[in-house]
């Protein structure tokens, strides 16, 4: 399984509108084929200067490949994120197998 995040922050000039298009546009990411427990997050910390985030699983790496691949990622990445995101952190995590322990 991998868990994918993106913590981010919205370019200052975005008005709420804007913002609320953009959380509509990311909403459509559950429909490429893997993607599964999809979240969108509002930052309630100040420990870091990220307000927002997104998060969601896949079961294997081949569909975490196809994801980012997929035209609908794609299509986000260069409608949305680009003209609205000013600073990111992308996070993949995968669990450690059980003999770690």
């Amino acid at each position: 399984m991998i868990q994918h995040s993106v913590i981010f922050s919205i370019k200052e000039n975005l008005d709420t509108t804007r913002i609320k298009q953009f959380f509509k546009a990311a909403q459509q990411l559950t429909n490429i084929p893997g993607v599964f427990n999809f979240k969108s997050w509002k930052q309630v910390s100040k420990k870091n200067a990220f307000q927002y985030g997104l998060s969601m699983e896949f079961s294997t790496h081949e569909q975490y490949q196809q994801y980012n691949h997929h035209p609908t990622h794609v299509a986000f990445i260069n409608e949305q994120w680009i003209h609205c995101v000013a600073d990111f952190l992308e996070i993949d995590y995968e669990p450690f197998a059980e003999e770690f322990f």
